[in-house]
């Protein structure tokens, strides 16, 4: 049966305004995602019976409740397909990250097996089967930098700078339902046009919330905030900043304690997943 390997890769949120809340509990969000070059991956090969197998545990998830074999399924009984898949899983992304490793692979899951099962769903269709998994999945699956509204649904394709990034990862993993529910979380930032955001930036309104709850972030944003501004992303744990060059993140990034695990990346406004799918057709 045919086999397919393919990345899932992370985003930064640049920026996250929460500019109310809806009846339903869910925050309304603006938020301006870009990718970079750094990567879960995963291998897909096709069954013929129609079982989906994960064969990577993560600890803690249950196989049948992990974003991949959720999105597995939803594909499957949204094309009606008999086809199954094996897949595994190389987990390089940390978990409670705040960097999309779980809606990240989900998409990639998504599209994947899409090609591999030669279903030729459209964008939109997998991006809707995204949203039922996720508020993050559908800018993974349309895998473009945007600028995002609503719960993270409405995106307006933009182009960035692409700048490397230091990404450093505190040794804690944030609940982004913890964050959320916070009563001293800012719920009325007044909305932004992207415009306004392209010219003037913006700032995380999670960040003071998790920086209070989370001494050991809130250390890594003092410590890299010595050579860059320094910045939350979506509700953490990473913390970021940006450089014009590899060299100058690579010099930075040799300075940080070991203890302060951490990686460079590159920004990047097209997704490696869709980089690679188009070196696929």
């Amino acid at each position: 049966m045919p086999s397919l390997t393919l990345p899932a890769p992370a985003k930064l949120n640049l920026m996250l305004h929460i500019v109310g809340r809806r009846a339903d509990g869910y925050h309304e969000l603006q938020t301006l995602f870009q990718f970079i070059d750094h990567a879960d991956q995963l291998r897909f090969q096709a069954r013929d019976d129609g079982e989906i197998r994960l064969h990577s545990d993560i600890a803690g998830v249950p196989h049948d409740d992990n974003l991949i074999v959720r999105a597995a399924r939803a594909l499957q009984q949204h094309a009606s397909c008999p086809l199954g898949a094996d897949i595994w899983l190389d987990k390089r992304l940390p978990m409670g990250g705040g960097i999309g490793g779980g809606s990240s692979d989900a998409a990639t899951t998504l599209l994947g097996l899409d090609h591999l099962w030669q279903l030729r769903s459209s964008e939109d269709q997998l991006a809707e089967l995204g949203l039922t998994l996720g508020a993050d999945v559908p800018v993974f699956v349309r895998g473009r930098a945007a600028f995002a509204e609503g719960v993270g649904e409405r995106l307006q394709p933009v182009e960035l700078e692409e700048p490397w990034y230091i990404v450093v990862v505190p040794q804690v993993s944030v609940s982004t339902a913890e964050i959320f529910r916070a009563p001293e979380l800012t719920r009325n930032t007044p909305a932004i046009t992207l415009h306004a955001v392209l010219e003037r930036g913006g700032h995380n309104d999670c960040q003071p919330v998790v920086e209070q709850r989370y001494p050991e972030i809130r250390n890594a944003l003092i410590l890299l905030n010595k050579f860059t501004s320094a910045r939350l992303t979506g509700t953490g744990g990473c913390v970021f900043g940006s450089f014009p060059s590899k060299s100058e993140a690579d010099r930075v990034a040799a300075q940080l304690p070991a203890s302060l695990p951490g990686f460079v990346a590159k920004g990047s406004n097209i997704s490696m997943l869709h980089r690679t799918l188009r070196s696929l057709t």
